[in-house]
């Protein structure tokens, strides 16, 4: 925004940009969006052999499950990973939120926080890298270890790095940085499994129906995150004026959410073949048994 205003300066507490320069600075952002989705429009091609859904060959989950997406959302499996990405993205949120007043505020004192404005700026930055990082380690640690594990790490670990940011995350800047970056790298590793995660449980018939399904529990947290953070807040001041222990009641309460999705990523079993469709079966299975014949 400071290229459209040069008057404002970010790493200046309190500064607004004109409203001018906000809507030049989205027009931007459409932009060079519009043109990076033109360029993948044109690259990204259906391999052969996978084209409409009746020549396609599709790869079931992992106890043989081909469900397609009306059947999916009346499974208890998709209501409890819609309960596991919620509750791992209001987590996430929960600090992405408020980054930047929050490293400030957990390290002041009466003469004023000793974390300047730029570094709380740089570690907004930090907690970006760890969020693309997660996507790549995370998710691929979980063709090796399996969903669930990885799922039972980003909630069962997550809480309890979430209760030592709480507890021990004013000792130091350092501490408090390595806890919300890799709180954040289970953030962004949790989206990046989670078309796997699928997969597995329906296979791919119409995984990607499934998941934008799925992505509504995003779009909850997204608002659910910051009302509940701020909500806490809001009722002991305003962030950027406060200290540490006025965080604690926020930070618990995200260790409570990620309990709930802790023990709903617990719950998720195999989908039962009621829900399997039996067309898409026959097709698979009839394929299968044309490519045994042919290795004969």
């Amino acid at each position: 925004m400071s290229l459209y205003d040069p008057g404002f300066v970010a790493t200046e507490p309190g500064a607004v940009a004109s409203g001018s320069a906000l809507a030049q600075t989205f027009l931007t952002l459409g932009i060079v969006y519009t043109a990076f989705m033109l360029v993948g429009a044109a690259l990204v091609r259906v391999p052969p052999g996978h084209g409409d859904d009746s020549t396609a060959e599709h790869s079931p989950g992992t106890n043989g499950a081909l469900v397609r997406a009306s059947s999916a959302i009346r499974t208890p499996q998709f209501w409890f990973l819609w309960v596991v990405l919620f509750c791992n993205v209001t987590a996430g949120i929960g600090i992405l939120e408020q980054a930047a007043p929050m490293i400030q505020d957990f390290f002041r004192d009466a003469e004023g926080s000793t974390v300047t404005a730029a570094a709380a700026g740089g570690f907004v930055g930090v907690l970006s890298l760890a969020n693309m990082l997660g996507r790549f380690v995370w998710s691929s640690l979980s063709d090796r270890i399996g969903r669930k594990p990885t799922y039972v790490m980003y909630l069962g670990v997550g809480l309890v790095l979430y209760l030592l940011l709480a507890l021990f995350g004013s000792v130091s800047p350092l501490v408090f940085v390595a806890l919300a970056a890799v709180i954040i790298s289970y953030y962004g590793g949790g989206f990046a499994t989670v078309p796997a995660y699928l997969k597995d449980l329906f296979g791919t018939l119409e995984v990607g129906a499934i998941h934008g399904r799925l992505l509504t529990a995003w779009a909850a947290a997204g608002v659910a995150g910051p009302l509940i953070v701020n909500g806490i807040l809001d009722r002991i001041g305003e962030p950027g004026n406060l200290v540490a222990s006025d965080y604690r009641p926020a930070l618990l309460t995200m260790v409570g959410v990620l309990a709930v999705g802790f023990i709903a990523n617990l719950m998720i079993r195999p989908v039962a073949e009621s829900h399997f469709d039996t067309d898409a079966h026959a097709a698979h299975d009839e394929r299968v048994a044309d490519r045994q014949e042919a290795n004969r």
